[in-house]
């Protein structure tokens, strides 16, 4: 699948939580949204708003 960033919602350096939304992805006219599953802090961002992503592409470090 691929897809586009279409919104960043977190920073590097934000604590986040199990469940939080880091990003919103939009596909086919569908928003996706992508969800941290451990609590932590965004060590680094590798996504900005616009790039194109495919299935398996690394969104986020989380610590």
């Amino acid at each position: 699948m691929v897809a586009n960033v279409w919104k960043v919602l977190v920073s590097e350096g934000d604590t986040v939580s199990d469940g939080d939304t880091l990003v919103i992805l939009e596909s086919m006219k569908m928003e996706i949204p992508v969800l941290v599953e451990d609590d932590g802090v965004v060590a680094q961002l590798k996504v900005a708003e616009g790039d194109v992503i495919q299935e398996g592409d690394l969104i986020a470090v989380i610590d």
